[in-house]
């Protein structure tokens, strides 16, 4: 990669890069900013802009002895880094550098309104047409630091923030024929990808959990799986003078999830088909020193699908389509959500249960003649 000028690099896909010194809510470990652009004089130009707004945002932070918003901002990061999982903090300190911040972080924390909240949360539906799921987890996250800034500030009033309205999304289920056409295709040239995807079909596994799986969490004499991990990349937190991002194995997606899924006979028997004789090999891969990263795995998924004819489906698919089998077939439902790792039973039949309108006319039938 050749170098023009302090800190300014071109880099081998034809983009410029511009670096910068900044320290951030990490721990105030020295981090570095990035810039990009197509040419040099880009890129420069760019890296000055953000050094100009580091400063006055430094500066700001400090005038008058009160602190910006963008203080407390960091303040309440730097709070949650303990309690919160790795992913989860790299999520809220995203939502604070990308959107909350850019917006509020130079004023004052006492003169933010209830009418600027909404002019934002608008900005951020109709001008950045993001979706009301994701501006709904920004104003959350905005929501948390305002009340942390007002028990810093016993004085300041409680500002109400009106989520958006979130409209139901129908989620993509296999059907009970195209299910059976997609194990037909895995089972015929099964691979130990194609293993691990039937696995999931059958288990309701999600995908960072089946990525994470070694062979080591499945007892054949048990026939149970136990989740206990998942994988993940991650943007890096701490040292990251690259900004790269990197692969991140660590405790599953909440406490619930952490769980232990019986197996039946058939997923068993195919289970010793494919055991591997090293416990700390990974299902996907069949090997202890290589594992299948997340978005890889989307990416094989893809493929299959593609091959099998079926539109609109992803990794997620399988998991809705566990559930939905499972109630077709009577599955009692507080077992069902332990399986599929919710905090309760809720959860399952609001998000992951979805009827065929073949179950919902057997159910008709069962008035004919009341």
């Amino acid at each position: 990669m050749s170098k023009k000028g302090e800190n300014i690099y071109k880099r081998k896909d034809g983009r410029w890069e511009a670096r910068y010194l900044k320290k951030d809510a990490y721990g105030g470990i020295a981090r570095y900013g990035y810039c990009y652009g197509k040419t040099y004089g880009e890129a420069k130009e760019k890296v000055t802009r953000a050094k100009a707004g580091l400063a006055d945002y430094q500066s700001a932070s400090e005038k008058g002895g009160k602190k910006t918003f963008a203080c407390y901002c960091d303040e309440w990061l730097l709070l949650k880094r303990s309690k919160v999982t790795k992913s989860t903090f790299v999520k809220y300190g995203t939502i604070l550098e990308k959107h909350i911040k850019p917006e509020f972080g130079k004023r004052q924390a006492e003169i933010l309104s209830e009418v600027q909240i909404e002019q934002f949360s608008y900005g951020l539906l109709h001008k950045k047409n993001l979706s009301p799921k994701t501006v709904k987890d920004i104003l959350v996250v905005l929501h948390s630091v305002l009340n942390y800034v007002q028990k810093q500030n016993g004085s300041l009033k409680s500002v109400d923030i009106v989520y958006p309205k979130e409209e139901p999304k129908e989620m993509r289920v296999l059907s009970c024929e195209e299910q059976r056409r997609f194990k037909s295709y895995l089972l015929a040239d099964m691979d130990t990808c194609k293993f691990g995807v039937f696995l999931a079909l059958s288990t309701g596994l999600r995908l960072g959990e089946l990525c994470a799986l070694t062979w080591a969490d499945i007892s054949l004499q048990d026939e149970t799986i136990q989740v206990r991990k998942t994988m993940q990349r991650l943007r890096a937190t701490e040292h990251a003078e690259d900004g790269k991002t990197s692969i991140v194995i660590g405790n599953p997606k909440s406490g619930t999830s952490s769980r232990i899924i019986p197996l039946n006979q058939d997923i068993t028997a195919l289970c010793r088909l494919w055991k591997s004789d090293n416990p700390a090999s990974y299902i996907l891969t069949g090997e202890e020193s290589r594992y299948m990263e997340p978005r890889m795995l989307q990416y094989r998924m893809k493929q299959y699908a593609e091959a099998c004819g079926l539109d609109g489906v992803h990794f997620h698919t399988l998991r809705h389509s566990f559930a939905t089998r499972c109630v077709e077939v009577g599955f009692e439902l507080k077992s069902l959500s332990e399986i599929l790792g919710h905090s309760s039973p809720r959860i399952t039949l609001e998000r992951y249960v979805h009827s065929s309108l073949e179950l919902k006319r057997e159910n008709m039938n069962k008035l004919s003649g009341l």
